[in-house]
């Protein structure tokens, strides 16, 4: 069976060229053959479990009875989001026997459009990371060159679409980590606004930052999957109500006017990277469509003000993985010994050090001078974009400073990890919708455009992407 879109597979279900059956095996039988390479899976549910589920659609297609959007399409789903009894590790040790005991708010809305899970992709631990090698569970390796990563923290799932070990997943992007994987894959990955999909079930990083969103083959299949797990949820008060429709109009290149931020094409931007960006920006002029240089002045600063908010958080997050009532539980004489050793030997180098970088910055003294005064800058960077948003459409950036990385070439040097993330942050700092295509090859490997729009306006840069894309 060749690899199939999402809307492809739908198609073919629908007119019974195969079964939800056939179609589930074969996606299993390349887990099989490829994640031990890949390494992009940390659990495959039962074969039992998804053929029984696929069959049941095969019959409930037979006597033709009504049907979720997505009945009988198997997808992947990142492993910080809960799946009742199926195990949940975020990619740590403290939670490597942590099954869930009930379904996030987006796999409950998946259950109801019938989708059936094939497992949990790896991740980078609590999605602390750029390149999924942080893992307890192992690095990630990306399957367009097994020397490089993946990009992180939703590596595993990025490569799973990449590997068409499944046609479609979901990661979470607090900073990137949905857009940045995409790029370095050669996948399409959308983050969608704040407040558009829920939160409730997705294990936090740093909750005004997080958002869960699509991995997919493309602008189409990014836009079906949306439609499925967006929506208000009485369990995350930060979502809105704020419907979005998943058939993209039809629209000419003449409609947009794109914003160029003259801050992200500056030092530090691979000049191949660039070169790429540049001629893609090119034909979409030649094309029709209007570009404006406009500027974003705070850039510069995002990226510390992202890592002191971000670490801030986690620090709060994570304070409740103390082996008392779930995961990993070291024996000690005391209550305090106990906290001591379970997250000592639990949680991973990164984490530990977000934790304390994230404690220190919230300490007595220092609140004012680090954590309160990001928010400030924080709410100059939202501005920036309020501001450029009354002059273009959308905006476009590149999505990373350059192609995937080699496996272990940043491990031992955190700020250079950090700095992968440069284009990525400001988006999750205003809380605003943006998408990664794959629009070319450096050295062969994959190069991502970032679409940015304002908030809720996932149509513009889902219509916009899909005429990039057919170009």
């Amino acid at each position: 069976m060749k690899n199939l879109t999402l809307v492809e597979a739908l198609q073919g279900l629908k007119e019974k060229k195969f079964s939800s059956t056939e179609l589930t095996k074969e996606y299993l039988k390349r887990i099989e053959e490829k994640n031990p390479e890949v390494n992009a899976f940390i659990t495959v549910i039962e074969k039992e479990i998804t053929e029984k589920k696929a069959k049941e659609i095969d019959e409930s297609r037979l006597r033709k009875e009504k049907l979720g959007l997505l009945a009988g399409l198997p997808i992947a789903i990142k492993d910080n989001i809960l799946i009742e009894d199926v195990l949940c590790t975020a990619g740590s040790k403290i939670l490597s026997n942590y099954k869930a005991s009930y379904d996030a708010t987006v796999i409950k809305k998946l259950k109801e459009a019938d989708a059936i899970f094939l497992g949990k992709t790896n991740m980078d631990e609590f999605a602390m990371g750029s390149s999924t090698e942080t893992s307890y569970f192992g690095p990630v390796k990306n399957p367009r060159d097994l020397t490089r990563v993946p990009g992180g923290s939703s590596g595993g799932s990025a490569a799973a679409v990449a590997a068409e070990m499944c046609p479609a997943a979901l990661g979470a992007d607090t900073g990137g980590s949905i857009r940045q994987p995409a790029s370095f894959c050669g996948v399409v990955g959308l983050k969608p606004t704040y407040g558009r999909v829920s939160r409730f079930g997705l294990i936090a990083m740093a909750s005004s930052l997080d958002q869960i969103g699509p991995l997919t083959q493309t602008v189409d299949d990014a836009a079906l999957l949306l439609k499925v797990i967006e929506g208000k949820d009485i369990k995350d008060s930060t979502t809105q109500n704020a419907p979005f429709e998943a058939e993209l109009k039809e629209k000419n290149l003449s409609d947009f006017k794109i914003g160029i931020p003259k801050e992200y094409f500056v030092e530090g931007l691979d000049s191949k990277v660039k070169e790429v960006i540049e001629k893609n920006i090119s034909l979409l002029q030649k094309k029709g469509a209007r570009i404006k240089k406009v500027s974003l002045p705070h850039t510069k600063v995002a990226l510390p003000c992202y890592y002191l908010i971000m670490v801030a958080e986690i620090s709060a997050n994570l304070a409740r993985f103390d082996g008392i009532r779930y995961g990993l539980c070291q024996k000690a004489k005391d209550l305090l010994e106990v906290y001591l050793e379970t997250r000592t030997k639990g949680f991973g180098e990164e984490v530990r050090r977000r934790i304390l970088l994230g404690v220190y910055a919230l300490s007595a003294g220092y609140y004012d001078a680090y954590y309160l005064k990001a928010q400030k800058v924080r709410t100059l960077i939202k501005q920036d974009f309020d501001r450029v948003f009354k002059e273009v459409n959308c905006l476009m950036t590149p999505v990373s400073p350059t192609p995937a990385f080699k496996l272990k070439e940043k491990v031992s040097d955190p700020l250079a990890m950090y700095l992968s993330d440069i284009y990525t942050v400001p988006v999750n700092l205003a809380g605003l919708p943006a998408i990664s295509l794959p629009i070319g090859k450096v050295n062969n490997l994959p190069v991502g455009l970032q679409i940015i729009g304002p908030a809720f306006r996932e149509d513009i840069i889902l219509s916009l992407g899909k005429i990039i894309e057919k170009l």
